[in-house]
């Protein structure tokens, strides 16, 4: 695995550090350190974690139907986690609903870096590109945003290497 492939983008200095940390088989020890609360593991606690920010920060954007984690999605496809958008047609009626489904596999990762999935799930009812008013949202409803993304993203570099 090439990890510069993804660290695309990010200070050359800050990519050598992580090469360097993964090569030392210290990246998991070093990100783990930082994040010291248990991991959310249950649906019932993701859909609450769910509605809290979106009843905080997202008032005005559409219900949501469900919030789960899923086996079906996997990280080897660069997949965190899914929203989607469904409209179906019941007794002449249209029935649109939100869905967030997160992998399964980041039940085993601390509480705050999955809450940055989540967030960028949840800012994708009101944003739908990946372009600066959506990051500007999840940095709104989560000021370390970014940096939370990024240390996930060296989270599963290490968890995918072990």
């Amino acid at each position: 695995m090439d990890i510069r492939e993804f660290l695309q983008g990010y200070p050359a200095d800050v990519v050598d550090k992580v090469v360097s940390l993964h090569k030392l088989g210290k990246l998991k020890q070093a990100v783990l350190a930082r994040y010291q609360e248990p991991a959310l593991t249950t649906n019932n606690e993701l859909y609450q974690q769910a509605m809290d920010y979106k009843n905080r920060y997202l008032k005005k954007s559409g219900a949501i139907a469900k919030v789960l984690f899923d086996d079906k999605i996997s990280l080897q496809h660069q997949a965190l986690g899914l929203h989607t958008y469904a409209s179906r047609n019941h007794g002449g009626k249209l029935k649109a609903k939100n869905e967030i489904r997160i992998s399964s596999s980041l039940k085993q990762v601390p509480r705050s870096l999955l809450m940055a999935v989540l967030v960028h799930e949840l800012a994708h009812l009101k944003e739908k590109q990946h372009d600066k008013a959506f990051y500007r949202l999840c940095q709104h409803m989560m000021p370390d945003y970014l940096q939370r993304e990024f240390d996930l993203r060296l989270l599963l570099i290490a968890m995918q290497s072990s």
